[in-house]
Protein backbone atom coordinates (compact mmCIF):
# COMPACT_ATOMS: atom_id res chain seq x y z
CA UNK A 1 0.00 0.00 0.00
CA UNK A 2 1.54 3.65 -0.87
CA UNK A 3 0.53 6.66 0.93
CA UNK A 4 -1.85 7.72 -1.68
CA UNK A 5 -3.98 4.75 -1.71
CA UNK A 6 -3.47 4.99 2.48
CA UNK A 7 -5.12 8.84 2.83
CA UNK A 8 -7.48 7.50 -0.30
CA UNK A 9 -9.08 4.60 1.95
CA UNK A 10 -9.13 6.36 5.20
CA UNK A 11 -10.72 8.91 3.87
CA UNK A 12 -13.37 6.89 2.46
CA UNK A 13 -13.51 4.68 5.31
CA UNK A 14 -16.55 5.27 7.92
CA UNK A 15 -14.78 2.72 10.59
CA UNK A 16 -11.81 4.03 13.34
CA UNK A 17 -8.98 3.08 10.83
CA UNK A 18 -5.55 4.28 11.42
CA UNK A 19 -2.26 3.77 8.85
CA UNK A 20 0.99 4.12 10.51
CA UNK A 21 4.72 3.31 8.57
CA UNK A 22 7.18 1.52 10.10
CA UNK A 23 8.15 3.77 12.98
CA UNK A 24 4.31 3.34 14.10
CA UNK A 25 4.12 7.47 12.95
CA UNK A 26 0.62 8.18 10.94
CA UNK A 27 0.09 8.36 7.05
CA UNK A 28 -3.61 8.57 7.30
CA UNK A 29 -6.37 8.30 9.59
CA UNK A 30 -10.43 8.04 8.89
CA UNK A 31 -12.39 10.96 10.78
CA UNK A 32 -13.48 8.27 13.56
CA UNK A 33 -9.74 7.38 14.22
CA UNK A 34 -9.24 10.91 14.77
CA UNK A 35 -12.04 11.71 16.82
CA UNK A 36 -10.99 8.40 18.79
CA UNK A 37 -7.33 9.72 19.37
CA UNK A 38 -8.40 13.42 19.46
CA UNK A 39 -6.19 14.06 16.49
CA UNK A 40 -4.97 11.81 13.76
CA UNK A 41 -1.88 14.60 12.91
CA UNK A 42 -0.01 13.22 10.09
CA UNK A 43 3.51 12.34 11.69
CA UNK A 44 2.41 11.48 14.98
CA UNK A 45 3.50 8.48 16.91
CA UNK A 46 0.68 5.60 17.79
CA UNK A 47 2.35 3.63 20.42
CA UNK A 48 1.55 -0.21 21.09
CA UNK A 49 -0.53 1.06 24.70
CA UNK A 50 -1.82 4.12 22.85
CA UNK A 51 -3.43 1.37 20.55
CA UNK A 52 -4.38 -0.63 22.81
CA UNK A 53 -6.32 2.13 24.88
CA UNK A 54 -8.29 2.02 22.32
CA UNK A 55 -9.99 -1.52 21.62
CA UNK A 56 -12.13 -0.35 18.22
CA UNK A 57 -9.24 1.57 16.69
CA UNK A 58 -7.83 -1.02 13.40
CA UNK A 59 -4.14 -0.38 12.83
CA UNK A 60 -2.91 -0.96 10.02
CA UNK A 61 0.89 -0.67 8.83
CA UNK A 62 1.93 1.05 5.51
CA UNK A 63 4.51 -1.47 5.03
CA UNK A 64 5.27 -4.92 7.32
CA UNK A 65 7.36 -3.50 10.11
CA UNK A 66 11.13 -4.50 10.38
CA UNK A 67 10.75 -6.35 13.15
CA UNK A 68 7.79 -8.47 12.19
CA UNK A 69 10.05 -11.68 10.64
CA UNK A 70 11.88 -11.49 14.16
CA UNK A 71 8.88 -11.75 15.86
CA UNK A 72 7.34 -14.48 14.29
CA UNK A 73 10.26 -16.42 14.79
CA UNK A 74 10.03 -15.28 18.14
CA UNK A 75 6.35 -16.39 18.46
CA UNK A 76 7.36 -20.03 16.70
CA UNK A 77 10.23 -20.68 19.48
CA UNK A 78 7.42 -19.24 22.05
CA UNK A 79 4.86 -21.56 20.65
CA UNK A 80 7.14 -24.67 20.57
CA UNK A 81 8.27 -24.37 24.24
CA UNK A 82 5.37 -23.71 25.54
CA UNK A 83 3.82 -27.07 24.06
CA UNK A 84 7.42 -28.80 25.79
CA UNK A 85 6.57 -27.00 28.87
CA UNK A 86 2.95 -28.27 28.78
CA UNK A 87 4.03 -31.87 28.19
CA UNK A 88 5.74 -32.59 31.24
CA UNK A 89 3.35 -32.15 33.99
CA UNK A 90 0.64 -33.63 31.81
CA UNK A 91 3.52 -36.64 31.06
CA UNK A 92 3.22 -36.91 34.99
CA UNK A 93 -0.44 -37.11 35.21
CA UNK A 94 -1.24 -39.32 32.76
CA UNK A 95 1.89 -41.85 34.99
CA UNK A 96 -0.27 -40.85 38.28
CA UNK A 97 -3.72 -41.98 36.73
CA UNK A 98 -2.33 -45.36 35.35
CA UNK A 99 -0.56 -46.22 39.08
CA UNK A 100 -4.08 -45.20 40.58
CA UNK A 101 -5.44 -48.07 39.08
CA UNK A 102 -2.82 -50.51 39.86
CA UNK A 103 -3.48 -52.92 42.91
CA UNK A 104 -2.43 -52.10 46.37
CA UNK A 105 -1.48 -48.18 44.89
CA UNK A 106 -2.35 -45.60 47.72
CA UNK A 107 -5.38 -43.67 45.67
CA UNK A 108 -5.50 -40.47 48.02
CA UNK A 109 -1.94 -39.84 47.47
CA UNK A 110 -1.70 -40.49 44.08
CA UNK A 111 -4.41 -38.12 43.51
CA UNK A 112 -3.22 -35.38 45.86
CA UNK A 113 0.19 -35.50 43.06
CA UNK A 114 -2.11 -35.44 40.12
CA UNK A 115 -3.73 -32.57 41.35
CA UNK A 116 -0.49 -30.89 42.14
CA UNK A 117 0.13 -31.49 38.34
CA UNK A 118 -3.20 -29.83 37.34
CA UNK A 119 -2.26 -27.25 39.17
CA UNK A 120 0.83 -26.74 37.60
CA UNK A 121 -0.25 -26.95 33.84
CA UNK A 122 -3.30 -24.02 35.21
CA UNK A 123 0.04 -22.19 36.50
CA UNK A 124 1.80 -22.30 33.81
CA UNK A 125 -1.33 -21.83 31.27
CA UNK A 126 -2.56 -18.86 32.88
CA UNK A 127 1.31 -17.41 32.89
CA UNK A 128 1.55 -17.93 28.90
CA UNK A 129 -2.04 -16.12 28.51
CA UNK A 130 -0.99 -13.24 30.66
CA UNK A 131 2.39 -12.58 29.16
CA UNK A 132 0.69 -13.25 25.62
CA UNK A 133 -1.53 -10.09 26.83
CA UNK A 134 1.63 -8.08 27.71
CA UNK A 135 3.43 -8.55 24.78
CA UNK A 136 0.78 -7.90 22.23
CA UNK A 137 -0.01 -4.52 24.28
CA UNK A 138 -3.82 -5.54 25.32
CA UNK A 139 -2.97 -4.97 28.78
CA UNK A 140 -1.71 -1.81 29.41
CA UNK A 141 1.10 -1.77 32.25
CA UNK A 142 1.69 2.14 33.09
CA UNK A 143 -1.71 3.98 33.66
CA UNK A 144 -1.13 6.57 36.82
CA UNK A 145 1.15 6.21 40.07
CA UNK A 146 0.55 3.35 42.36
CA UNK A 147 1.64 3.77 46.47
CA UNK A 148 3.90 0.47 47.04
CA UNK A 149 3.57 0.33 50.11
CA UNK A 150 0.07 -0.84 50.76
CA UNK A 151 0.65 -2.86 47.35
CA UNK A 152 3.65 -4.51 49.20
CA UNK A 153 1.71 -5.38 52.78
CA UNK A 154 -1.04 -7.01 50.79
CA UNK A 155 1.71 -9.31 48.74
CA UNK A 156 3.95 -10.44 51.72
CA UNK A 157 0.19 -11.27 53.69
CA UNK A 158 -0.86 -13.38 50.75
CA UNK A 159 2.76 -15.40 50.58
CA UNK A 160 3.03 -15.67 54.23
CA UNK A 161 2.14 -19.21 54.27
CA UNK A 162 4.23 -19.75 51.53
CA UNK A 163 6.99 -18.24 52.90
CA UNK A 164 6.67 -20.14 56.20
CA UNK A 165 6.38 -23.24 54.32
CA UNK A 166 10.01 -23.19 52.50
CA UNK A 167 11.30 -21.51 55.98
CA UNK A 168 12.18 -17.68 54.41
CA UNK A 169 11.70 -14.53 56.84
CA UNK A 170 9.85 -11.44 54.19
CA UNK A 171 11.59 -8.14 55.37
CA UNK A 172 9.65 -4.96 54.19
CA UNK A 173 11.72 -1.45 54.04
CA UNK A 174 9.19 0.47 51.83
CA UNK A 175 9.51 4.24 51.99
CA UNK A 176 5.44 4.86 52.62
CA UNK A 177 5.37 8.04 50.40
CA UNK A 178 6.70 6.27 46.86
CA UNK A 179 4.78 5.71 44.11
CA UNK A 180 5.82 3.86 41.09
CA UNK A 181 4.26 4.34 37.25
CA UNK A 182 2.55 1.29 37.17
CA UNK A 183 -0.93 0.12 37.59
CA UNK A 184 -2.23 -1.55 41.09
CA UNK A 185 -2.30 -4.79 38.78
CA UNK A 186 1.12 -4.82 37.28
CA UNK A 187 2.37 -3.93 40.70
CA UNK A 188 1.09 -6.44 42.23
CA UNK A 189 2.28 -9.24 39.30
CA UNK A 190 5.60 -8.03 39.35
CA UNK A 191 5.91 -7.98 43.76
CA UNK A 192 4.17 -11.59 43.42
CA UNK A 193 6.73 -12.82 41.20
CA UNK A 194 10.06 -11.45 42.55
CA UNK A 195 9.10 -12.53 45.71
CA UNK A 196 7.72 -16.47 44.76
CA UNK A 197 11.14 -16.57 43.29
CA UNK A 198 13.25 -15.82 45.71
CA UNK A 199 10.84 -18.48 48.28
CA UNK A 200 11.27 -20.90 45.90
CA UNK A 201 14.69 -20.81 45.48
CA UNK A 202 16.40 -19.19 48.01
CA UNK A 203 17.21 -21.72 50.67
CA UNK A 204 15.26 -22.53 54.11
CA UNK A 205 16.64 -20.05 56.77
CA UNK A 206 17.36 -17.38 54.21
CA UNK A 207 15.73 -13.90 54.69
CA UNK A 208 14.58 -11.88 51.69
CA UNK A 209 13.72 -8.31 51.75
CA UNK A 210 11.86 -5.62 49.93
CA UNK A 211 13.07 -2.31 49.83
CA UNK A 212 11.62 0.60 47.97
CA UNK A 213 13.31 3.85 48.01
CA UNK A 214 13.53 7.05 46.31
CA UNK A 215 16.70 9.51 44.83
CA UNK A 216 16.65 12.32 43.01
CA UNK A 217 17.32 10.68 39.96
CA UNK A 218 15.22 7.19 40.38
CA UNK A 219 12.99 5.33 42.35
CA UNK A 220 14.00 1.97 43.05
CA UNK A 221 11.93 -1.38 44.22
CA UNK A 222 14.65 -3.87 45.03
CA UNK A 223 13.90 -7.97 46.42
CA UNK A 224 16.78 -9.52 47.48
CA UNK A 225 17.81 -12.92 49.87
CA UNK A 226 21.00 -14.08 51.38
CA UNK A 227 20.37 -17.47 50.05
CA UNK A 228 21.74 -20.01 47.43
CA UNK A 229 22.31 -17.25 45.00
CA UNK A 230 22.84 -17.94 41.51
CA UNK A 231 25.78 -19.61 39.26
CA UNK A 232 27.33 -16.70 36.73
CA UNK A 233 26.65 -18.18 34.08
CA UNK A 234 22.79 -18.46 34.61
CA UNK A 235 22.69 -14.63 36.05
CA UNK A 236 22.14 -13.30 32.29
CA UNK A 237 19.25 -15.09 31.28
CA UNK A 238 17.61 -15.04 34.10
CA UNK A 239 14.96 -13.24 32.29
CA UNK A 240 14.70 -15.61 29.89
CA UNK A 241 11.04 -17.16 29.38
CA UNK A 242 11.32 -20.21 30.19
CA UNK A 243 15.17 -20.70 31.37
CA UNK A 244 15.72 -22.78 34.67
CA UNK A 245 19.00 -22.93 36.25
CA UNK A 246 20.91 -26.35 37.28
CA UNK A 247 19.30 -25.63 40.88
CA UNK A 248 15.67 -24.67 39.41
CA UNK A 249 15.33 -27.51 37.06
CA UNK A 250 13.49 -29.42 39.78
CA UNK A 251 11.20 -26.69 41.13
CA UNK A 252 7.72 -26.46 40.39
CA UNK A 253 8.22 -22.76 38.74
CA UNK A 254 6.65 -21.93 35.02
CA UNK A 255 9.65 -20.58 34.04
CA UNK A 256 7.99 -17.17 33.35
CA UNK A 257 8.07 -15.61 36.48
CA UNK A 258 10.98 -12.94 35.75
CA UNK A 259 10.14 -13.02 32.33
CA UNK A 260 6.94 -11.53 33.18
CA UNK A 261 8.42 -8.81 35.71
CA UNK A 262 10.89 -7.75 33.07
CA UNK A 263 8.46 -7.23 30.18
CA UNK A 264 6.12 -5.18 32.89
CA UNK A 265 9.08 -2.78 34.13
CA UNK A 266 10.14 -2.18 30.43
CA UNK A 267 6.97 -1.33 29.51
CA UNK A 268 6.49 1.24 31.95
CA UNK A 269 9.75 3.00 31.02
CA UNK A 270 12.01 1.25 33.82
CA UNK A 271 15.24 -1.03 34.11
CA UNK A 272 15.94 -4.04 35.60
CA UNK A 273 19.17 -6.14 36.64
CA UNK A 274 19.75 -9.24 38.87
CA UNK A 275 22.87 -9.46 40.28
CA UNK A 276 24.58 -12.13 42.86
CA UNK A 277 27.73 -14.56 43.50
CA UNK A 278 26.83 -18.08 44.37
CA UNK A 279 26.33 -18.36 48.17
CA UNK A 280 25.21 -14.75 48.79
CA UNK A 281 22.10 -14.24 47.32
CA UNK A 282 20.17 -12.65 44.45
CA UNK A 283 18.89 -9.04 43.87
CA UNK A 284 16.75 -7.84 41.09
CA UNK A 285 16.57 -4.47 40.93
CA UNK A 286 13.85 -1.72 39.19
CA UNK A 287 15.14 1.29 38.54
CA UNK A 288 12.65 4.23 37.08
CA UNK A 289 13.55 7.10 36.37
CA UNK A 290 12.14 10.38 37.29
Amino acid sequence: MNEQLARTVAASCNEPVVVLDSERRIVAASDRAADALDGAQPGRRVGEELAAAHPDLLVLFLESPPELSAYQELRAGFTAAVSHELRTPLARLLALLESATLPGSDVAQLMEQAREEVEQARELIDDVLFLGELETGREVVSLGRTQVQPIVEEVVAALADRADNAQVTIAVRADERVALPLRPRMLRVTLENLLANAIRYAGAGSTCTVEVSETAEATVLAVSDDGKGVQAGDLPRLFERFYRGDQARTSRGTGLGLAIVKHVVTSAGGEIEATSEPGNGLTVTARFRM
